[in-house]
């Protein structure tokens, strides 16, 4: 497609086509299959093709020829101030970006796609508004024009001023960062996904009672426990095949870069490469993910906290990810070098929180362990005695695991002020670190539940317009917490915090006897009395 002048109206390439046919051919294949097998137990195996290929045939003929109208009845437009796209024959549909609030443009294509040299263009506002009005969609143009796209529509007229040894590459792929891959959670989905997929496809060819019979008789020697530890094991084992090939799928070619013009820029991806731009301007600090496994092996992976990056869209959550799981130590040094820091925030030492937090933590653990119990043995009275061995079997097996998590959900705590960033950490299974711009915080919630403030603690949430919006600092004392986030944001807190100078001077005043000469004092909350507080800014 030969690029237009600014202002002209442009088509989506003509291939798109192909790809629609291509992508079609093979629903039609894997429906084809289980189709022509479940219609050649009731009738001849060629009248079954028939029927399936003609239904085949329909269904990509047809689908083909819907996106061939859809494509002539497509264009786009990138204006001075908008970017337009009108689609749709009997229905019309007009919509328009003003590109003063675009901000992000992510170019994804899959191995078909890249075969025929086609992206598609994801243009984003960053904004929270509901059905996909805050993007446009373009699907598909050449590798050129997705170039050309991001580059038009992401340039500013002021840039920030570039700081000395941070452009360029920030960070590239190493390959040993693969061995991070099968301690993560995706090896357990991958797992229940495999021995699912085995029963499921067994399912659909009528031959599953001879799959169970078959592993029934491999097993036949073995007691039902250690049965079921070695279907475990060999279902783990799939799922880390699984998960070593997915990681290297997505992370393959990896390369995080800060471009001209103040943009971060992240590219990866083997098959389906994927390259997601994000202005440095919407970056309100990182965090530092931990999962549980990846943590015991010493690493973590960096996530953007930014507006832009379709917070409210389940399908782009990986949108955020600038480095996947590597080593902790490099993990930190990216995120510095992404915040333009001389040394990592999450270098700072973390204020510890009162035992308190520990107690809770406790509580929580073991009630989700004890009351299940209760209830099995409650039944097994009432039913069965089999039920109170399966109770006291839960009680054995999970409490010590629940105190565990429990204590490390303890320790995980922590908060700090790093500089411009405010540090807060929480989180077992997932533990997570953020270090967030102090002056992107917009307001303060504080709440604190009748069991906290009887233990005198609190649980800040820190609120802004990136990432998840808002950023707890979990059971904190009430005293320190209060005054951690009054310095966090300077006067921000102020007009709801009361000090014990100013109450001890209103007390001296009264008992004077003179409380109509001397100055009226602030009516706030005292630490540890507040229900609920936040204000915007």
């Amino acid at each position: 497609m030969t690029p237009a002048g600014e202002g002209e109206w442009r088509r989506l390439d003509r291939r798109t086509s192909l790809v629609t046919a291509a992508v079609l051919c093979g629903v039609a294949a894997g429906a084809g299959v289980p189709v022509t097998a479940g219609l050649a137990g009731s009738r001849p195996l060629w009248q079954a093709l028939a029927w399936v290929l003609a239904g085949a045939f329909l269904l990509i003929g047809g689908g083909t020829t819907a996106e061939h109208v859809r494509l002539r009845h497509t264009r786009y437009r990138i204006g001075a101030d908008q970017v337009e796209l009108h689609s749709g024959l009997l229905l019309l549909k007009r919509r328009s970006l003003a590109r003063e609030r675009i901000r992000s443009v992510d170019l994804t294509a899959n191995p078909l796609q890249r075969v025929l040299g086609l992206v598609k263009v994801r243009i984003g506002t960053g904004e929270s508004t509901g059905g996909g009005e805050s993007t446009l969609e373009l699907e598909f143009v050449t590798r050129t024009e997705g170039e050309r796209l991001r580059r038009e529509l992401l340039t500013r007229a002021f840039a920030p001023e570039a700081v000395p040894g941070h452009d360029g590459t920030l960070a590239v792929l190493d390959p040993r960062w693969i061995r991070y891959a099968p301690v993560s959670f995706v090896t357990g989905l991958l797992a229940g996904a495999a021995a699912g997929a085995v029963m499921q496809v067994s399912e659909w060819f009528g031959v599953q009672s001879e799959v169970i019979d078959w592993i029934g008789d491999r097993f036949q020697d073995v007691s039902l426990p250690w049965m079921i530890v070695d279907l475990a094991l060999l279902a783990t084992l799939a799922g880390a095949v699984g998960s070593l090939g997915l990681w290297v799928e997505m992370w393959w070619n990896h390369r995080l870069e800060r471009e001209p013009g103040g943009t971060l820029r992240v590219r990866r991806g083997l098959f389906s490469t994927r390259s997601v731009t994000l202005e440095e301007e919407r970056l309100r600090g990182v965090e530092l993910v931990e999962p549980l496994g990846v943590r015991l092996a010493g690493a973590a992976r960096v996530d953007a906290v930014a507006s832009g990056l379709a917070e409210d869209d389940e399908k782009h959550t990986d949108l955020k990810t600038l480095l996947p799981a590597a080593p902790r130590a490099v993990a930190a040094r990216i995120a510095a070098e992404v915040l333009r820091e001389p040394v990592t925030p999450f270098s700072v030492p973390l204020t510890p929180h009162p035992r308190a937090a520990r107690a809770r933590r406790l509580r929580w653990a073991l009630s989700a362990v004890l009351l299940p119990a209760a209830v099995l043995a409650l039944l097994g009275a009432l039913l069965t005695p089999v039920l109170l061995y399966v109770a006291a079997g839960w009680t054995l097996v999970l409490s010590p695991l629940a105190v565990a998590l429990a204590l490390d959900a303890y320790r995980s705590l922590g908060h700090a002020l790093g500089g411009a960033h405010l540090v807060t950490r929480s989180g077992t299974a997932r533990r997570a670190t953020v270090a967030l711009q102090r002056s992107g915080i917009i307001g303060w919630t504080v709440k604190q539940s009748y069991f906290q403030r009887r233990a005198g603690i609190l649980t800040l949430t820190a609120t802004t317009a990136a990432g998840e919006r808002a950023y707890d600092v979990l059971d904190a004392d009430a005293s320190e917490g209060l005054a951690f986030a009054a310095e966090a944001v300077p006067g921000l807190l102020t007009p709801f915090l009361e000090t014990a100078e100013t109450a001890a001077t209103a007390a001296t005043v009264e008992s004077a006897g003179t409380p109509e000469t001397a100055e009226p004092a602030r009516t706030v909350e005292a630490p540890g009395t507040a229900e609920a507080r936040s204000t915007e800014g």
